[in-house]
């Protein structure tokens, strides 16, 4: 039996598991009475908050059962927030406001009854400080200046900074700007980076180091590279000192990429060696960067089921940390750094899809992997349904939108990325960006679903019967895919590809023939509608110019090192060494496209499976 097959019994038995604890809180009086009490205890430690209208709510919701079955049902099948097996969320507390402005009220009412300012200041308890917000702001266009001041844009009201990168289609395949027939994709659809020096203007104000800084960069064929010449760049600014404070992650997962994206250069095992080289440099020598982002968002919006990206994201990510562990890497160790990405959209199974992610993710690591609770943790990023997005009637993407966020949030996300209304036309504009980045903060700060109590929308009946199905679903992807052998024996069989364009054929039928409606495009739609004009965001062709001559500049520059790098860079693979030491070096003289060839030459190229 495979790790995956393992994993299928591991959730099988802790299933039986709590039923055997259901039972036994029935029948033996003594454990009954230990789990009544704790379950009191922690109702009545619980803190009362107040909303702005004077509302009393506790912190966190629980629900009405004083029957010990029910109640061990509760913590061991769920978990409080922030314990195993984290069905309800990773972390004790998420999106909850401040004890500051919690007690504002309580304030107002004290001064109102006449209790002196400096009186109830003496009551105040210790404040904590402002969390993290979840949102997200991605971006990506042009050159690495335009793209610098949109972030710069997007973050002027936010008091942490966390950027999400989307890069050009040269970038994504590691060819560089002055490549044969690309100078019209410079800057198209993403941000062009070509060298070190592009890296340091992309991210220029930003303070790198920073707690309050992280940058996400939404790439996987060419992620060591793009890593490399990342940390080369934080290091030409902040000194070598930086590298351990360095925050974020990098996408970095191939499988999805040869299941439904396509951005792969290399084989795949070379892919998953460079990979796995990475990661074990940045497991030593990045305690606080996320060295593989494991997505199911593309697998989602190449036409997938929702249980289909839950359960190949999940596959995908048992399959990382076997392979991680094999090169002799403490799971211990990289398990806290692994991180998950899925979208969101508006079918059923989205109401629970990452609770019962989390779940089965926990279970596994902790049984078949023998990781502890931090490397248990399903550490998620949620990004709104681009696939839901229709160019029709499309202020409607709004609400879409809108609906999305609510799911995500639901789904106790970490963090969460907004697509814009506009984006089936071109790459968002700055209004319909900041749109999206309104939408998620009207949800958390201005609305109060979120942010006076943790599980303020969980655990209805209709979310546990979707737990239940989406639960079951996922477990039997797992078999399929431990039949054919385990993932990589899958993708070699091309089954995750062939069962996504399956689902995609279906989706477009159903929308097609009208079972599946979309509103403004199959149903309601208002026939005299007129195509919007919009203004297409386009890299100019000066800028596409500017852009190959800098680069000619930096290679005339580095001609001779960089040539002594890409030698060293080839030696350290054909000796079976960790090539990342060698790739950082390259990275500081060597282009995007440099490297990739040389390592094409070393390894191959990826050929599509028949």
């Amino acid at each position: 039996m495979s790790k995956l097959g393992q994993v299928v019994e591991s959730v099988e038995n802790y299933n039986k598991f709590v039923l055997d604890q259901v039972k036994r809180a029935r029948r033996d009086d003594k454990f009954g009475r230990e789990l009544l009490g704790r379950w009191n205890d922690i109702k009545a430690k619980i803190p009362v908050t107040r909303t702005p209208t004077g509302l009393p709510l506790p912190r966190l919701a629980l629900p009405e059962i004083d029957e010990p079955g029910e109640i061990a049902r509760y913590f061991f099948g769920e978990g409080l927030p922030g314990e195993f097996p984290y069905l309800n969320a990773v972390y004790r507390e998420m999106y909850l406001e401040t004890v500051r402005e919690i007690e504002s009220f309580e304030k107002n009412e004290a001064v109102a009854a006449g209790v002196s300012p400096a009186k109830q200041a003496k009551k105040q308890p210790v404040r904590p400080p402002l969390q993290e917000e979840p949102t997200r702001l991605f971006s990506g266009l042009m050159l690495a200046e335009d793209t610098n001041e949109r972030f710069h844009y997007l973050t002027r009201h936010q008091r942490t900074h966390r950027l999400s990168t989307a890069f050009d289609g040269p970038t994504l395949y590691g060819i560089d700007s002055d490549a044969d027939g690309v100078f019209g994709k410079i800057g198209e659809g993403g941000v062009a980076i070509d060298t070190v020096e592009d890296m340091v203007r992309l991210y220029d104000g930003f303070d790198l180091g920073s707690p309050n800084f992280s940058a996400s960069m939404t790439i996987s064929g060419p992620a060591p590279i793009i890593m490399a010449m990342y940390i080369a760049a934080a290091k030409r600014r902040f000194g070598s000192k930086v590298v351990p404070k360095l925050r974020g992650t990098i996408q970095a997962d191939i499988f999805k990429e040869v299941q439904a994206q396509n951005e792969t250069i290399f084989p795949i095992e070379p892919s998953l060696r460079f990979l796995t080289d990475m990661v074990e440099f940045t497991t030593r020598e990045m305690p606080r960067w996320y060295p593989i982002s494991i997505s199911g968002y593309h697998i989602g919006e190449a036409g997938s089921t929702p249980v289909q990206q839950a359960a190949y994201t999940l596959s995908n990510g048992f399959a990382y940390v076997e392979m991680f562990a094999g090169r002799g890497i403490p799971v211990d160790q990289f398990g806290p750094r692994l991180s998950f990405f899925l979208d969101c959209g508006l079918d059923a199974e989205y109401i629970a899809l990452a609770r019962v992610s989390r779940r089965i993710w926990a279970i596994g690591m902790r049984d078949v992997f023998g990781a502890g609770p931090k490397a248990q943790l399903y550490k998620l990023h949620t990004q709104t349904s681009g696939r839901s997005l229709i160019a029709a009637e499309f202020k409607n993407n709004l609400t879409r939108t809108a609906a999305e966020l609510v799911l995500a949030y639901m789904n106790a996300t970490n963090s969460c990325h907004s697509n814009s209304a506009d984006e089936p036309f071109t790459t968002p504009s700055e209004e319909w960006i900041r749109l999206a980045a309104h939408g998620q903060a009207i949800l958390l700060e201005e609305s109060g679903i979120f942010k006076h109590t943790m599980n303020m929308l969980s655990g209805s009946p209709g979310m546990k019967a979707v737990e239940r199905a989406v639960g079951a679903a996922i477990l039997d992807e797992f078999r399929e895919i431990e039949r054919l052998g385990g993932v990589l024996a899958a993708v070699e069989e091309r089954y995750q590809r062939s069962q996504i364009q399956n689902a995609a054929h279906r989706y477009e039928q159903q929308i097609y023939d009208g079972t599946r409606p979309i509103i403004g495009l199959n149903r309601y739609r208002d026939g005299a509608e007129e195509i919007p004009e919009v203004k297409l965001a386009r890299t100019p062709r000066s800028k596409q110019q500017l852009q190959v001559d800098r680069l000619a500049r930096f290679k005339k520059k580095n001609a001779e090192k960089a040539e002594r790098a890409l030698d060293k860079l080839a030696e350290a693979i054909e000796h079976g060494e960790n090539c990342f030491p060698s790739l950082l070096e390259a990275a500081e003289v060597c282009s995007l496209g440099q490297i990739t060839s040389r390592l094409q030459e070393v390894v191959g190229r990826f050929r599509p499976m028949v």
